[in-house]
């Protein structure tokens, strides 16, 4: 029942999550523009579900990790979110949840792995595993357009917040590095964990 019922809980967890967190966050300009995205992303999900497009439960746990861990930040914005435990661990001077947060955009891969392959779009399983990366990586490097582009545009406290670049002049290209990690992770996940194994 859990497994059949899994989607509908993780949407039911992210609505009652970003409920509480739209009240009073730090700046509603940056809840506006950092929530944008992902709500978008979230209903893309729940349209192509009712198109009866299916992932497996792991997929979606691992999609929904981004919206739930993005709204967060939203709410605090990306270098406020009380991380201090972590950074403090790996001794890290920066606030490392925005870097996190981009690692888990590359679990999208492994869906993306999953429909081209479920669907038999391709010949070969690396073929989607090449694929499902070059796309996050696009997506990766669209996403720091948009926050140059909003920087640019608006400036300001609510441009730098949603920049998140902390005064590394490298941030964009280490958001980036991240972003490509996390898909290769998953595609390392899906080609090797035996669940995957067909």
């Amino acid at each position: 029942m859990i497994k059949k019922y899994f989607p509908h809980v993780l949407l039911a967890v992210y609505m009652v999550e970003f409920i509480i967190a739209g009240v009073h966050p730090y700046s509603r300009d940056v809840w506006y523009v950092e929530n944008g995205p992902i709500v978008a992303l979230v209903i893309f999900i729940v349209v192509l579900y009712v198109k009866n497009v299916r992932f497996s439960n792991t997929a979606y746990a691992l999609m929904f990790v981004l919206p739930f861990w993005h709204t967060i930040g939203g709410h605090y914005t990306f270098e406020r979110v009380p991380f201090d435990w972590f950074n403090n661990f790996f001794g890290f001077e920066r606030n490392m949840f925005d870097r996190i947060g981009h690692f888990v955009v590359g679990f999208y891969a492994l869906p993306i792995i999953e429909y081209l392959v479920g669907r038999g779009l391709v010949a070969k399983k690396w073929i989607a595993v090449t694929y499902a990366i070059f796309a996050v990586a696009f997506v990766a490097v669209f996403y720091e357009w948009i926050e140059w582009w909003y920087a640019e545009l608006y400036g300001g406290s609510a441009g730098a917040a949603f920049l998140g670049s902390q005064g590394d002049i490298w941030d964009a290209q280490k958001d980036m590095f991240m972003d490509v990690s996390g898909a290769i992770v998953s595609a390392v996940a899906y080609l090797t964990v035996k669940y995957y194994r067909k």
